[in-house]
């Protein structure tokens, strides 16, 4: 039965019981009534509560049961009946209150994309969103949501990326630009070419990721249990005293009755529900409460480099041309051109390049990408090889320090194009925010050379660094984390990044440009390609954390005072059982402030 439909069967008995006992003057029928609807459910509480004792943790509902017998033994039915509509009240009103908390993530699962206009020849077809396969070409409408991820290849339109991203601004989408499943198209008709399916596409990924974080709540236990046995020792001492001293059992359940452990079982996990909404307004989509509360003691940070401190694609940096036949424009151009169906880092790259430059591309067809050695294809004519040196023919090889591919047209080698990282604009603020936040441990874990990776640890301020590391290394150096830096983070957007975020104590991917892999090994997705968003996670992570305890000891603090002024006899059960609602309320009220920006 759902907590809304116990308190709706809770007043409803009330009521019955409030009709017999004054209208028909049927005070036993009445009690009777009470005490039979209190037992049930005190059972139902008891069997609960055990059950949480069995799995090792301590269970706060042992004050709300001893209040309800208490209450029913020295006759008090009609306090004992008021406990019971405000703790099925308080469990209503934390569904509600997590309901509103949890709207924006909500929202997501009821825009999700359902039917795509595949284009044939001159024939446009609708189908649904599963049946489109890479490399199928969809109209996307003005207006209309972008049903998978995809590559711009006719048509210029602004795209609202807000629901993904955070970003407010409509993003401008030309030929070679990426879409994202999800965003909404403006007021221009785009076609584009599919480069994932739909369970890969962004926005499905991102669905998954709020179902898995609703089928996943927090239990929020450590911070429950922080005050539950000391509150529930002074509730019982409050209350033995004053029966004691006045030698009237009635005082004893008088001070019960406004010992709410509501602010302990609400408090907590309405601000982390609030908190995880608020992070997914702000780009961060947060999968569980027990992920906001690491966050919040984080004590170390590690960094994959490439694509998470570097922007995800490379700057050309030398274009070095051996043929007497092509000039650099020809080199870029066939490179290019050959390269932009790729989603590989370089071949992003490259294309980026040639649209700066203001180079106009030629239609790329027979496009075949060998693993592990580059592509091959047929442009204006010509066949092309773009990929490693061996690949394309070339006498010769730059050494790792140098990120180099090799290009030959019609079997003959051309030349060859450099790169070097770009280091992202935010990537030394986000790193001195982690500092201020707390987090002095920095750690960098990537695969390149040593000297490029210590070049850009002093660019940003991180101050230690693991090179040339293959997968499993990085996870040792995660693994081996000292007590005093855990609760550590990791951060990445590859797939070889997947394992080590998964073994993090918080895994934080880069969605925007990462993989489906990285982003569901992770415990938080970063959907706007902007690593400032790491130290925001945390900051809101610590805010939130600030709220929940504040919210919590707001209702303790008020609940002891009540159970003091309640043991002199000056508050009557049954309006000591109706204070647990405002109890109740300022708690849950203090809570929702996580939701808020400030």
């Amino acid at each position: 039965m759902s907590n809304i439909k116990k308190f709706l069967l809770t007043v409803m008995i009330g009521i019955v019981a409030l009709i017999l006992e004054f209208g028909f003057h049927q005070n036993r029928l009445a009690f009777w009534l009470v005490a039979i609807v209190g037992g049930i459910m005190t059972v139902t509480m008891l069997i609960g509560m055990i059950e949480t004792l069995r799995s090792g943790k301590y269970g706060v509902d042992i004050l709300a049961i001893t209040a309800i017998v208490a209450t029913l033994l020295v006759g008090e039915y009609w306090a004992s009946l008021m406990v019971l509509i405000m703790l099925t009240g308080g469990d209503s009103l934390e569904d509600y209150a997590s309901h509103q908390a949890s709207r924006e993530l909500r929202s997501l699962l009821d825009n999700s994309p359902q039917t795509a206009h595949r284009i044939k020849g001159e024939e446009i077809t609708d189908l649904a969103v599963e049946e489109v396969e890479v490399g199928d070409l969809i109209l996307v409408k003005p207006g209309e949501l972008v049903p998978v991820d995809g590559r711009v290849v006719e048509g210029e339109s602004f795209v609202d990326e807000s629901s993904l991203t955070g970003e407010s601004k409509p993003i401008e989408k030309k030929q070679n630009d990426e879409l994202m499943s999800g965003s909404i198209n403006g007021d221009a008709a785009l076609r584009f070419k599919v480069t994932k399916a739909a369970k890969d596409s962004q926005y499905q990924t991102l669905v998954k990721l709020v179902k898995e974080s609703e089928a996943k709540p927090a239990h929020f236990v450590r911070l429950a249990d922080r005050y539950a046995v000391p509150f529930t020792i002074i509730a019982y001492v409050i209350g033995g005293v004053a029966w004691f001293v006045s030698k009237d059992p009635v005082r004893f359940a008088e001070v019960l009755v406004v010992a709410s452990p509501c602010p302990l079982i609400l408090a907590a996990p309405v601000a982390l529900v609030a908190g995880m909404s608020r992070s997914s307004r702000n780009g961060i989509v947060v999968k569980t409460g027990t992920t906001i509360e690491k966050l919040a003691n984080a004590k170390s940070i590690a960094f994959d480099k490439t694509g998470t401190l570097t922007e995800g694609k490379l700057s050309v940096e030398d274009i070095k041309v051996d043929s007497d036949h092509f000039s650099k424009e020809d080199l870029i151009t066939y490179a290019a051109s050959g390269e932009q169906e790729s989603s590989h880092i370089l071949a992003r790259s490259l294309v980026a390049f040639a649209k700066e430059k203001k180079i106009d591309l030629f239609p790329v067809t027979e496009l075949e990408e060998i693993t592990g050695q580059g592509i091959q294809a047929k442009v204006n004519g010509k066949n092309i090889r773009v990929g490693k040196a061996s690949f394309a023919g070339s006498p010769i090889e730059l050494t790792n320090e140098h990120t180099a591919v090799y290009v030959s047209i019609d079997n003959q080698y051309i030349g060859y194009i450099t790169f070097t990282d770009i280091v992202r604009k935010e990537s030394a603020d986000t790193i001195k925010a982690l500092n201020d936040l707390g987090i002095k441990k920095t750690i960098m874990l990537t695969g390149d050379h040593q000297s490029i990776a210590k070049q850009i640890a002093h660019e940003v301020g991180i101050t230690e660094v693991h090179a040339e590391c293959l997968p499993e290394e990085k996870i040792n150096v995660l693994k081996t984390l000292n007590d005093r830096d855990r609760p550590g983070i990791m951060v990445g957007d590859g797939v070889n990044d997947a394992p080590a975020l998964a073994v993090a104590d918080v895994g934080i991917a880069m969605g925007a440009h990462g993989s489906t892999a990285a982003s569901e090994s992770a415990d938080a997705v970063i959907l706007k390609d902007d690593l400032s968003r790491v130290s925001e996670a945390v900051r809101l992570s610590q805010d939130t954390m600030r709220i929940a305890r504040q919210s919590v000891l707001i209702g303790l603090v008020i609940c002891i005072i009540l159970m003091l002024i309640a043991s002199t006899g000056i508050i009557p059960a049954l309006l000591g059982a109706a204070l647990q609602e405002v109890i109740d309320t300022v708690s849950i009220l203090s809570a929702l402030r996580a939701r808020k920006d400030r």
